[in-house]
């Protein structure tokens, strides 16, 4: 990822009227810093310098959903500035509002502000879940936005697979394979966050109040978010020893969750889990594939290597 002088970003801001600019935790594929614009906390994100501003770095086109949605039913910041920059040496950049509350993942994390509030957030994110799938996406305006179906979803992860070290990820190819032979028939296409989970949600006590982290949202069919949802809602996925364990709900509940909300049959959940187990794997093993080429790795991700076999064999296993 390019550095960012911060000396002109911060110029940019300034006559965008944005003050006490620093940087801010998170973004994988933007820079995110939090600001001051008008006396209220803001967000920016900006496409990282010395890149074209595509896919995952496009932050014009994550403000383009959020500002879609706006009207909607799904909870999203609002969108307060955007800068088309001159790529790639001026990137372009978004400020949006910093929505009240706090993110929290409770099988990673360790510090839950409101620990009674877990059991009620998982069944919220279900419910905004269903109401961001509900959204036609035709109604949003996304009517040139390429269908990204099942099969599609496969050939990308394992794109990723392909540049890993095979040893991390043993017989991927045969789930591969499985998943391929197996894909389910499509259903009405919705907007798919692409990484829904609590940990991309801003809740305050129960209620979420800002789904965030747009970078791979695209059109395409809704049971991919459905399973990463209730894949990474299961304690079962990546064993950690966390606290908030048994305050998670079953699975089939969040699931009945879902399905209750979205008012709509959406049969086969299970295969997408394990697509989601898939491409957990994927993500994961290209973590700790960069965290290895660091100075200094980092030994929570370093960690996750002894699991992707798990992953693997978890989805395996839902497959049958």
């Amino acid at each position: 990822m390019g550095e960012l002088d911060l000396a002109p970003l911060r110029e940019r801001l300034t006559a965008a009227g944005v003050s006490d600019v620093h940087p801010l935790a998170g973004g994988a594929s933007s820079l995110t810093f939090r600001g001051t614009l008008n006396d209220r906390p803001v967000v920016v994100k900006v496409a990282p310098s010395g890149h074209a501003p595509v896919g995952h770095r496009d932050v014009l086109r994550q403000a383009r959903i959020i500002e879609a949605l706006a009207a909607t039913d799904v909870p999203v910041p609002a969108v307060l500035r955007t800068d088309r920059g001159t790529p790639p040496e001026v990137p372009p950049l978004l400020v949006m509002t910093l929505a009240e509350g706090e993110t929290f993942e409770p099988l990673f994390d360790t510090d839950c502000p409101l620990r009674d509030a877990v059991p009620e957030r998982f069944q919220n994110a279900a419910r905004v879940l269903a109401a961001l799938h509900r959204v036609p996406p035709a109604d949003l305006g996304l009517t040139g936005e390429p269908i990204v179906d099942a099969a599609a979803e496969v050939d990308r992860w394992s794109a990723t697979l392909r540049t890993v070290d095979p040893g991390l990820v043993p017989g991927w190819e045969q789930l591969r394979d499985a998943l391929r032979a197996t894909a389910p028939e499509p259903v009405r296409p919705s907007v798919v966050h692409g990484d829904f989970r609590l940990g991309n949600l801003v809740a305050s006590g129960t209620q979420i109040t800002a789904v965030i982290d747009w970078e791979i949202w695209s059109v395409g069919d809704p049971r991919i978010d459905a399973g990463w949802f209730l894949v990474n809602a299961d304690p079962a996925t990546y064993r950690r020893p966390t606290s908030y364990v048994d305050l998670v709900p079953p699975v089939g509940e969040l699931a009945a969750c879902y399905t209750d909300a979205i008012g709509v049959p959406l049969p086969e959940l299970t295969w997408f889990m394990a697509l989601a187990g898939f491409k957990s794997a994927a993500t994961w093993s290209l973590i700790v594939k960069h965290n290895r080429r660091k100075a200094t790795p980092r030994m929570e991700f370093e960690a996750m290597a002894p699991v992707l076999p798990t992953l693997l064999g978890r989805a395996t296993t839902l497959l049958a």
